[in-house]
């Protein structure tokens, strides 16, 4: 039988592609930037809206995976972040986003920083400390997912063990977890990035902060499973389409 195939769109280096991968699913990653370190089947250099937006090209996949970029809400372009040239505007996808997977009628998932102010419905919270991954460092790296098509249960939120190491408003904190973006004031190495959020394959800080961890796709992909069956496979998926007027090409597919 052919693995189910799914779209991971924004898809980065591939942390949510990495545990879709372990549940058995097959995962063709979408960006508009360059991933020459993405760890999925295929990956396809394109305006993942424009992706999105075309049903014969969709018709091939039985999920999708939508890490819309975050930096219009999130922690690093707020606050004392703001004044290190984070704050600059930034354009909010996730509304396009939606309206676009629910034209697809496949199951879809959309991923967000839990700080999105009701951008998008929260009907799973998951937080790194509920996956043990044994010796510190850890990252606590709560995310928010809307889901549909399909249920996740919620698991329970275990106590945090201690602090995030680091320097905040001039005052230092030790302890066993550490900030996963950033640099300096005790922010995390990208060999504590790496460790930390399970993902070994990336190598640049860039692709680790916006990244999520596998653990949380392959939870999620367990639930999916149940729901999607077989598709028609990737042969084709991107090769076929390499000179789509769209523009989306294959890269990084040998």
């Amino acid at each position: 039988m052919t693995a189910p195939v799914m779209l991971d769109v924004f898809c980065g280096v591939g942390g949510a592609t990495w545990g879709y991968h372990q549940r058995g699913l097959r995962v063709v990653g979408v960006d508009i930037n360059p991933q020459p370190n993405f760890c999925g089947d295929e990956f396809i250099r394109a305006d993942a809206l424009e992706v999105l937006a075309d049903r014969e090209f969709m018709s091939r996949f039985v999920a999708v995976h939508a890490s819309c970029p975050c930096q219009e809400r999130c922690a690093m372009t707020t606050g004392t972040n703001r004044s290190k040239g984070w704050g600059r505007e930034h354009v909010q996808l996730v509304p396009e986003t939606r309206r676009l997977l629910q034209a697809t009628g496949l199951p879809w998932i959309i991923e967000q920083p839990t700080v999105h102010g009701g951008l998008i419905r929260t009907d799973l919270r998951l937080c790194m400390d509920m996956f043990p991954i044994g010796p510190p460092p850890w990252v606590q790296r709560h995310r928010d997912f809307e889901l549909s098509g399909f249920t996740v249960p919620q698991p329970a939120h275990p106590r945090h063990e201690g602090r995030v190491r680091g320097l905040r408003h001039g005052v230092w904190a030790d302890g066993p977890y550490v900030a996963a973006y950033g640099s300096g004031g005790g922010k995390a190495s990208i060999q504590e990035m790496r460790h930390a959020m399970g993902i070994p394959w990336a190598m640049t800080r860039s692709e680790l902060t916006e990244a999520i961890p596998p653990a949380y796709t392959a939870f999620i992909g367990e639930h999916l499973l149940k729901v999607v069956s077989a598709g028609p496979g990737l042969s084709g998926v991107s090769r076929r389409d390499g000179s789509r007027e769209s523009g989306i090409v294959s890269s990084n597919v040998d």
